[in-house]
């Protein structure tokens, strides 16, 4: 006698454990994807065609074209004084001035390096202490054009007191038209999205600086 068929065979629901954590995840992963759609468009394509005036002028090392447009705008007397934050310590003024459209002596007046910061909150605190020094109300901020939104989170928490003119530096040099070059692209600026989001909410890596600022940056060496 031939066996019955067998009946339709249940279907075994996912337990709604894993059902909810799943949901959870893709609306994570939604939510940072958009959150990033939006960050990437709303970074500046450059500087404003109306240049900013300040009291003084600061710049993040860490990018091609930023010091350079930095002095220049020295040179244009939007600022009185600039810093240079983020320094290495071997660096001199002399060796800068090789590199951008202005003499060691126009630069030696009015240009001091830091060299306490580690990372950008610690060129947020390092900006800081030289602005309340030398009594600036106002600061044209420098650095490229990604790196801004995170930057500006950072001296805004450091000197809330005092008005931030954004100048977004994008880099002049040649772009890979390749696959990799925009993957390579995509990545920097996703990255640097992530660390965004951490300095918004106030995650930051320490130290932020190589030692206790309570001095000025230092001025021209030789």
């Amino acid at each position: 006698m031939p066996d019955p068929a067998p009946g339709p065979q249940r279907r075994r629901s996912m337990p709604p454990l894993l059902r909810v954590g799943l949901f959870c995840a893709v609306a994570v992963i939604v939510l940072v994807l958009t959150g990033f759609a939006i960050f990437l468009f709303s970074l500046e394509r450059g500087p404003s065609a109306t240049l900013p005036t300040a009291d003084g002028i600061v710049v993040l090392t860490g990018g091609a074209d930023r010091i350079t447009d930095a002095t220049i705008l020295l040179t244009e007397r939007r600022g009185k004084r600039l810093l240079i934050t983020g320094v290495h310590p071997d660096t001199t003024l002399t060796e800068i001035s090789r590199t951008v459209p202005a003499t060691r002596e126009a630069l030696e007046c009015c240009v001091e390096l830091g060299r306490s910061a580690l990372n950008t909150r610690g060129n947020a605190i390092e900006t800081a202490v030289w602005a309340r020094a030398n009594d600036f109300r106002s600061l044209i901020v420098v650095t490229s054009a990604w790196h801004m939104p995170r930057a500006l989170v950072e001296l805004r928490r450091a000197m809330p007191d005092i008005a931030l003119l954004p100048y977004p530096v994008v880099a002049r040099g040649p772009r890979e038209a390749n696959w990799w070059g925009a993957l390579a692209t995509i990545r920097l600026f996703f990255v640097e999205y992530l660390k965004f989001l951490a300095a918004y909410v106030g995650i930051g890596p320490w130290p932020a600086v190589t030692s206790e600022i309570g001095t000025m940056p230092d001025g021209p060496t030789p």
